[in-house]
């Protein structure tokens, strides 16, 4: 028997255990849906090496551990430790999830108006969980087991819904917190109405040394017009497990703006997946990861171009120190009736040592004949002229290559508009790279 038939044999007996504990108890449609997920964790497994989209990343180191769905109100971490985790301070409404658990005594929810609701999840699923039909009752037919194990056991996360017209200018931070041992299958919802603007923060931490596997998983729906600026920080455990889904429905002239960051977990895996539904939207995915040991981080993006006049940008960078391994597919689908499309593609890795890896596959698929499309990528090092340069006006060599660093990832950051987290990224990744620096990676 299989690492992975073993693991999908653990989670199924998990939850025959724990199905009583699940928010939306008596919800036929929801049940139906987590018996679907049920069977296809039974007849697939988690993904190997042998599919396609995983064929870089080797998850046994997850599937050959034990993890345990964490009841609400467990005491892992404890409180000192979660209040330590909550470094990143902004203006507006903060949701604090405990594996998996809204723990209402940690966040912040003021009243936002008759147009902005946000909730957690389990509370919506309890008082009008019909509502939430839509949104929910479907099982992505290209989904991994991990989108089925997140289905199977989803009980809370945060439910965000603008009304049309609805504006709200301080960012919604959703702090996800796990603990040791523990599965958390957070569930979250962006339902945005037609002309509606907001701005999301998804950030997702863990005590350090702490081993877990967060597997995530949100969903956001644009109405026409509707604008959304959504960022993604992984600063997990660095011996944590993260597995991450983004899956983005964008009607007439919406736009979204998803940035990515991910500096932690010792596998992590960002999957997005966006699908326009009318003409002129426009999507743009920034990404920047830092890894270092023998982290291994994957971004796998995919987008169709289905109607004219869409618009796609892909813009990620990475920077890999010792034995670590970054791995990047982007791929866009122009289906023949999408004339007119923009889209573009570049990831550029910067390898700091010897042994780092980068894995890069931009990929094009193009159907439509009036449209403007390029890809690229590059793997480099750090540039010798340019370290020869500035230690000879007498700069350091650590500072020298911190200045090339900076100036490589600072693009990236520049496309953070929002002052406080820009700032808060800034410090985060300098302390990360000092310490690499201090450790010889």
């Amino acid at each position: 028997m299989t690492a992975t038939s073993k693991a999908a044999i653990h989670y199924l007996e998990q939850f025959r255990e724990r199905q009583p504990e699940l928010s939306g108890q008596g919800l036929v449609w929801l049940d139906g849906l987590r018996r679907n997920a049920l069977e296809h964790l039974a007849a697939t497994g988690f993904p190997t090496l042998r599919d396609e989209a995983w064929k870089y990343t080797n998850v046994s180191s997850i599937t050959g551990q034990v993890f345990t769905p964490a009841a609400p109100g467990t005491a892992v971490p404890d409180r000192a430790q979660i209040e330590s985790l909550l470094q990143l301070r902004l203006d507006g409404p903060r949701l604090v999830f405990v594996n998996g658990h809204y723990r209402p005594e940690l966040s912040n929810l003021p009243g936002l108006g008759a147009s902005v609701r946000v909730r957690p999840l389990a509370a919506v699923l309890a008082e009008q969980g019909e509502s939430l039909r839509p949104h929910l009752a479907w099982l992505p037919e290209d989904g991994s087991g991990f989108t089925a194990l997140n289905t199977a056991f989803m009980s809370d996360g945060a439910c965000i819904e603008l009304a049309p017209g609805a504006r709200i200018e301080e960012p919604l931070h959703l702090v996800f917190v796990g603990g040791e041992g523990a599965l958390a299958s957070p569930r979250n919802l962006v339902i945005a109405g037609a002309e509606s603007s907001a701005t999301v923060v998804e950030e997702y931490v863990g005590p350090e040394g702490s081993r877990y596997l967060t597997n995530t998983h949100t969903r956001i729906s644009l109405a026409e017009k509707a604008q959304l600026v959504h960022y993604r920080l992984n600063r997990e455990s660095l011996r944590a497990f993260h597995v991450g889904e983004l899956r983005i429905r964008q009607a007439a002239g919406s736009r979204l703006v998803s940035t990515a960051v991910a500096l932690g977990g010792l596998i992590s895996r960002a999957e997005v997946r966006v699908d326009f539904s009318g003409e002129g939207a426009e999507t743009r995915l920034n990404g920047l990861y830092v890894a270092s040991g023998r982290q291994h981080t994957d971004h796998h993006l995919h987008i169709d171009h289905r109607l004219p006049g869409c618009t796609s940008e892909q813009f990620f960078k990475g920077v890999l120190d010792g034995a670590a391994r970054g791995v990047f597919s982007g791929r866009v689908v122009v289906h023949p009736d999408a004339q007119h499309t923009d889209a573009r593609q570049s990831n550029k890795s910067l390898l700091l040592s010897r042994n780092a890896e980068m894995d890069a596959r931009p990929q094009l698929e193009i159907y439509a004949d009036d449209v403007k499309c390029a890809h690229g990528a590059t793997v480099g090092q750090l540039d010798r002229d340019a370290l020869f340069y500035l230690r000879a006006r007498g700069v350091g060599e650590a500072e020298a290559r911190r200045l090339l660093i900076h100036a490589f990832v600072g693009d990236v950051l520049a496309r953070v508009p929002l002052v406080p987290l820009r700032q808060a990224l800034e410090r985060l990744l300098w302390s990360r790279l000092d310490r690499q620096e201090a450790a010889g990676a």
